[in-house]
């Protein structure tokens, strides 16, 4: 490394980290052992100034710049990715890849050169099995570096994220109240179309895809099964475990709910590491991706704000700005351990990405269904052990301009902070009102935010197919059209309760697709009867009076499913808490002793 050490030092604003909380340090890595890391730097246009430019006018109402033409205004300095090129190059590194659009240098070398080149403590940790590299407290650059480098990430090799799926205890008692993911968007009045010409990218970080599971699933749905392509971020591949309760499940779900319900849409899975590095460039990647230029990303993974480092939020927050500036809309899951996010210090936490102002935050509701019409929906909350929506006041980003009228509560925390409000919408994500779905083989019923993100994502690739242009960031038009959704105002996450317009269980409420496509200005057709599953060609379904499925009684194909109409009495709509216990506590009307409720305080 030829460069001075005596040189001035300037900290890498925001790279401050500590331990990971629950393990153990066991040893050193090896310094000749061979990472990569990358290096953010400045856009040449702020942030704010994106933003503004962005919500001027109202979804469907916008022009977007392609990707070349953001790049050259909203992109890197070239000047400033040489001088990031020649500091590599001085400390020992290589540059494999340098984007403008992106902002990011990916470079290679030694862990020995790495992090003597950022001041960087390494350690290795162990962690119930697995053993990862870690690093505590900030990095450093250059001083000449100084407001150039915003963000250094792979030197830190942590898990940093996790899914938000669930899969139900019971699958057969579920049997009654599951779902298609058509039947779930035809309760919803999603308008007719099948989202053609919308590409939708999906992020995952772990697990993956076998096309058998694909063909296998579509077809006991009688739908073609929908263009699904990969990508590999940072090494990472498809790579299906053979285990439906692993990260496999993420993938497949995400990919059948938004499949199912946008089958003519291009479905783009991005792999990468679940590091803060591989799921930067993950994002990234799609958001500037030139060749398969998705119009949607959905990401149903996360983790508690506390847990992230600022310069990871900073930069992830960006990106989403810059998806908005390109017309893309980010799809979100606001995680399922309740107001506590999971964390057991006591305090409400919300979980990041879905707490980026610049993203649309998806929670999660209990969702009754009465023939092809909503007959019960409230806030999903199955209590500690069988998880809740997240949902809450963030820490760290400030209350955005489109949320000033939406009454958004302070904190319940000390201080009582009033920030950025979680979630935006919600969607059915109760495991016991969950999607059928086919995992490794293995058909079942999962629930969790995870399968809103993918909902939502599908919704809008519907929407899109009909504007003149794609929605884009959302937040502003949906917050000024509130009736466009269901107002959920029944139940509680823990800390927060539902009520008339926004809260922080169910946000704005759950889709009307039909008012929402009247409200954005996409001039789509009325919605049309979504056919039950399994279709038989020799007795095609009557839009007005769709066939019965066979009784899952007397049938043990994976692919059939109880139909909800026959389940209940059209007259006498299931009331939630007389459906099971595990509802009694998500109507606050009907017991005002907390004790008595699931409360997941305690996630």
């Amino acid at each position: 490394m030829s460069e001075d050490p005596s040189a001035p030092r300037a900290v890498v604003p925001g790279s401050e980290r500590t331990a990971p909380a629950g393990a153990k340090a066991s040893g050193a890595p090896d310094p000749s052992e061979r990472i990569t890391v990358t290096i953010v730097v400045r856009p040449r246009t702020g942030p704010r100034a994106k933003t503004r430019e962005v919500a001027v006018h109202g979804a469907g109402r916008r022009t977007y710049p392609d990707r070349a033409a953001f790049a050259a205004r909203y992109g890197a300095d070239p000047a400033d990715v040489a001088a990031v090129e020649r500091f590599a190059l001085e400390a020992g590194a290589i540059v494999l890849e340098a984007s403008l659009a992106r902002r990011s240098i990916l470079v290679e070398g030694t862990i020995a050169a790495l992090a003597a080149a950022f001041e960087a403590e390494l350690s290795l940790y162990l962690q119930g099995k697995a053993e990862f590299r870690a690093r505590t407290g900030s990095l450093t650059v250059p001083a000449v570096l100084n407001g150039i480098v915003v963000g250094v990430f792979g030197l830190d090799a942590r898990p940093q994220a996790r899914t938000h799926f669930r899969r139900v205890a019971r699958p057969a008692a579920a049997a009654d109240t599951s779902y298609t993911p058509p039947q779930v968007a035809q309760a919803y009045a999603f308008p007719a179309g099948d989202g053609s010409g919308q590409t939708i990218a999906l992020i995952e970080l772990g697990g993956g895809f076998a096309q058998s599971d694909l063909d296998t699933y579509f077809s006991g749905l009688g739908i073609a099964t929908p263009n699904v392509t990969s990508v590999s971020v940072d090494g990472a591949l498809n790579a299906p475990t053979g285990d439906p309760d692993s990260a496999d499940a993420e993938v497949l779900l995400d990919i059948e709910v938004a499949g199912s319900i946008a089958p003519g849409a291009n479905i783009v899975v991005y792999f990468a590491p679940n590091t803060d590095q591989g799921f930067l460039d993950a994002v990234t990647t799609a958001i500037q991706d030139t060749q398969n230029k998705p119009q949607i990303v959905s990401i149903s993974w996360g983790g508690p704000e506390s847990t992230w480092t600022a310069q990871a939020m900073t930069n992830f927050d960006s990106a989403f700005a810059d998806a908005g500036t390109l017309g893309v809309t980010v799809t979100v899951a606001a995680g399922d351990g309740g107001s506590s996010d999971g964390v057991s210090d006591g305090l409400a936490h919300v979980d990041f990405p879905a707490s980026s102002p610049h993203v649309l935050a998806c929670g999660g509701t209990s969702l009754e269904v009465s023939g092809a019409t909503i007959a019960s929906e409230v806030v999903w909350n199955d209590g500690a052990s069988g998880g809740a929506t997240g949902g809450g006041i963030s820490d760290v980003f400030g209350l955005p301009s489109w949320q000033q009228d939406a009454d958004v509560p302070p904190s319940v925390n000390p201080g009582a902070r009033v920030g950025r409000g979680v979630p935006d919408v919600a969607g059915d994500a109760d495991p016991d009102t969950g999607y059928d779905t086919l995992v490794d083989g293995s058909s079942g019923v999962i629930g969790g935010t995870s399968a809103v993100a993918p909902l939502w994502a599908a919704l809008v690739a519907r929407l899109n197919q009909h504007a003149a242009q794609p929605l884009g960031f959302l937040n502003p038009s949906l917050y000024a059209n509130p009736a466009a959704l269901n107002d959920i105002t029944s139940g509680n996450n823990g800390a927060y309760k539902a009520g008339p317009g926004w809260d922080a269980c169910t946000g704005l409420g759950s889709p009307n697709g039909t008012k929402l496509a009247a409200a954005l200005g996409s001039a789509t057709p009325a919605p049309a009867p979504t056919p039950k599953k399994p279709k038989k060609p020799k007795k095609p379904k009557k839009p007005k009076k769709p066939k019965k499925p066979k009784d899952p009684k007397k049938s043990k194909d994976p692919k059939e499913s109880k139909d909800p109409k026959k389940s209940k009495d059209p007259k006498k709509p299931k009331d939630a808490k007389k459906s099971k216990d595990a509802k009694k506590s998500k109507d606050p009307k009907k017991s005002k002793d907390p004790k008595k409720s699931k409360d997941p305080k305690k996630p």
